[in-house]
């Protein structure tokens, strides 16, 4: 087929707008389904499936619009966004699941202003439609309570904020996961926690989901209700460092002699090099995990500009936030303790993640692949 001029998000304003599918629109859909090798083979998507799978996304798309004013992003850009990535990710993990005889739990690795939050929330509608019950849980919600942070600020004062690898309760994020992959099966899979041979199938009925309430003590933060949920098909575990592994000591002092912004003093390097030490100790939570996928931003550096942004718009709406200063310095000390530049790089160029998804610094959807493609393009 010869290349078109029409888009998809063309075709999608006109289905928005009150027109009905034709066989035109399907056949410029296929088309471009298989414009990109790269998010074509990242999707399973090939000459043979292409029409099958743009059916299916077209269904799904129907059975969203009445949803579609309650979302973000209602633009040019939320279309692409939803037809490009959304869509055909719900479509990946449906048959994921149905590969398992028990939940599947998806990792979802991002810095600040990534979108991880927009991903899940929309994630979870789209496989609402699919006939799939999904529960979101943050590595924030598993931070430890406040007053055990308090006492392990005590013990060591580097630890300034919540957030680097030390400030959560392992244990229980262990224990929620292995609750609700027994929450169908009644069988617990093969990991490494002799806590998960203590479960027992009565237990499993009501699984409490940790949350985090941020405003909490002063803006500390601290637990809050948990949310009952009493199993679920998909889960979708997100947060800054999930599935981040440590790196070889070697490589992480080769990285620190570059003193790599912000990193500049010795007491710097031993933070970074403590903090690698930690990764060790969620080692048997990233297990739980069945995918990973990254959200990458194309700089890492735009994440300091995004969280400028949010700050400025929460004061615009009459809401306390940080200063410039403040932000930079709260920022600089994530990277500090994990440098994106070294544990991102590595993680995708590692065996572990199956999803790339680059992040433009206007916060647009770049690439999307395989991370072996992605290391194949370099």
């Amino acid at each position: 087929m010869a290349r078109s001029t029409v888009t998809p998000v063309d075709i999608l304003h006109r289905w928005q707008a009150g027109d009905r599918p034709i066989a035109r629109d399907l056949e410029h859909l296929a088309f471009w389904e298989l414009a990109s090798d790269v998010r074509s083979r990242a999707f399973g998507i090939t000459p043979d499936n292409a029409a099958d799978v743009v059916r299916c996304k077209t269904d799904l798309f129907f059975s969203l619009l009445d949803d579609l004013p309650t979302l973000p992003l209602k633009s040019n850009i939320f279309l692409e966004t939803l037809w490009n990535l959304w869509l055909p990710l719900a479509m990946q993990l449906s048959t994921e699941k149905q590969s398992l005889n028990r939940p599947l739990i998806q990792g979802i690795l991002g810095g600040q202003g990534t979108g991880k939050t927009t991903l899940c929330q929309v994630l979870r509608l789209i496989l609402g439609k699919l006939g799939y019950s999904t529960v979101s849980l943050s590595l924030d919600d598993l931070y430890k309570t406040y007053a055990d942070r308090q006492q392990l600020q005590k013990a060591d004062p580097r630890l300034i904020w919540r957030g680097p690898p030390g400030t959560h309760d392992i244990d229980l994020g262990i224990s929620v996961l292995d609750k609700l992959r027994l929450s169908q099966t009644r069988e617990l899979a093969a990991v490494d926690s002799p806590k998960s041979d203590a479960l027992k199938p009565d237990i499993i009925n009501n699984i409490e989901i940790p949350r985090f309430d941020k405003s909490a003590c002063g803006g500390a933060g601290d637990r809050s209700q948990p949310e009952i949920v009493s199993g679920a098909d998909i889960v979708l575990f997100e947060g800054w460092f999930v599935g981040v592994n440590p790196v070889v000591d070697a490589k992480l002092n080769e990285f620190l002699a570059g003193a790599p912004f912000p990193i500049s003093t010795e007491a710097d390097c031993q933070f970074a090099r403590d903090m690698n030490a930690k990764l060790h100790d969620y080692l048997p939570l990233w297990n739980r995990l069945d995918r990973l996928m990254v959200l990458y931003p194309q700089d890492y550096r735009i994440s300091q500009v995004w969280r400028n942004q949010a700050e400025q718009e929460m004061m615009a709406a009459g809401k306390s936030g940080m200063s410039e200063a403040e932000i930079n310095r709260f920022v600089e000390y994530f990277w500090k303790a994990l440098h994106p530049e070294l544990f991102i790089k590595s993680m995708v160029e590692g065996d572990r993640v199956d999803l790339v998804i680059e992040i433009m610094s206007d916060r647009t959807v770049g690439k999307i692949c395989r991370a072996i493609d992605l290391k194949l393009s370099d």
